[in-house]
């Protein structure tokens, strides 16, 4: 599913596209700003989301060998709660 058919399905229950639109962009707004801000987001029954980070380590170039330094990045992270691991 994509986020087009999520505001169609969504549509189903409001009045209009526009207001499913504008619902489902709110959330996923929300959600973003929020694992920005390094605060999880959890939705019963669907699972958290939280921000992942991953210190700065040394690697390799798999063509030349050579030793190279991989920085520290930041990622996003989901947690499926436990209904939803049991569902699948």
């Amino acid at each position: 599913m994509n986020k087009a058919q999520l505001v169609e399905l969504m549509a189903e229950f409001t009045n209009t596209k526009k207001a499913a639109q504008e619902a489902v962009e709110k959330m996923i707004g929300s959600i973003k700003k929020s694992v920005k801000k390094d605060e999880a987001v959890t939705i019963a029954g669907f699972g958290t989301f939280k921000l992942k980070r991953r210190k700065a380590r040394m690697g390799r170039n798999p063509k030349t060998g050579e030793t190279i330094k991989i920085s520290a990045k930041k990622g996003v992270g989901f947690k499926p709660a436990k209904d939803f691991k049991e569902m699948l």
